[in-house]
């Protein structure tokens, strides 16, 4: 209850009949079980990942294409004159926020999420200090799809990381070729379409209020963030495998007019 609405200690204690310490004693109790229950393979109860090598080795042994993103949770600003107080502004939201990195297979089910490191830190730099690029080169089988900031990742590791393709140089001209234009729209737009899935695995992170903006202090955010992913993860477990989604071209014989 308290992981999905945010409510206060002092309302859950009323729900609950008992006193305001006793709830904040029972959620300090159990969170950190939460945290450590690692994230539900689907189809296979009772089988749970609990770190990046899990994970790639579930991806290999089931030839699993995973899909990589990155997350920003808004959290409280530090205290003025505090050090490192930079370090959590993103770049991109212009706010004090705290990145997580989420991993999920292409039905966008959770298989891991955690990389926690300040906003200010780059998407990359966050996901190559966990070791992720170790685990690329232990396990050259697994593939994955990642989005333009991983794409130092895709150049180190080309034949495993595919990212969106850069745009051509003369796309902008307009002497440019109408095949370059759209060949490369059409590319982006197949990346895009592959690799959604994981946002939407993000997406059910947010449905959690301390996910949206998180107000408790910075230090407990890396284990209220994993305990949410964890059951994030047993609901999207339970999904049934729907087809696999295909953006391949198909011929189509041409007909007389």
């Amino acid at each position: 209850m308290h992981l999905r609405t945010g409510l206060t200690h002092a309302a859950l204690s009323v729900i609950y009949e008992v006193g305001s310490s006793t709830i904040g004693r029972a959620i300090s109790e159990i969170r950190p079980l939460l945290a450590e229950r690692g994230f539900a393979v689907p189809d296979r109860p009772g089988v749970r990942l609990r770190t990046l090598g899990d994970v790639f080795a579930y991806a290999e042994a089931e030839n699993v294409t995973l899909r990589i993103d990155g997350m920003e949770t808004q959290v409280r600003r530090p205290k003025a004159g505090r050090p490192g107080r930079r370090a959590f502004v993103s770049g991109k939201r212009r706010q004090n926020t705290i990145k997580t990195t989420t991993i999920s297979d292409g039905q966008g089910r959770t298989l891991w999420s955690g990389a926690t490191r300040p906003g200010r830190m780059h998407d990359q730099t966050a996901i190559r200090t966990e070791g992720i690029s170790e685990q690329f080169r232990q396990r050259p089988g697994v593939k994955a799809k990642v989005d333009d900031g991983y794409r130092g990742l895709a150049n180190e590791f080309p034949e495993q990381v595919s990212a969106p393709p850069k745009k051509p140089k003369e796309h902008d001209k307009d002497d440019a070729p109408l095949t370059e234009k759209y060949g490369w729209r059409e590319m982006k737009r197949r990346q895009s379409s592959a690799r959604i899935c994981v946002e939407h695995a993000n997406a059910e992170h947010r449905q959690w209020r301390p996910l949206q903006r998180y107000t408790g202090r910075r230090e407990t955010y890396a284990e209220t963030h994993r305990a949410v992913a964890g059951l994030v993860s047993d609901r999207a477990a339970r999904r049934p495998t729907s087809r696999k989604p295909s953006t391949e071209l198909v011929l189509v014989r041409a007909t007389a007019c």
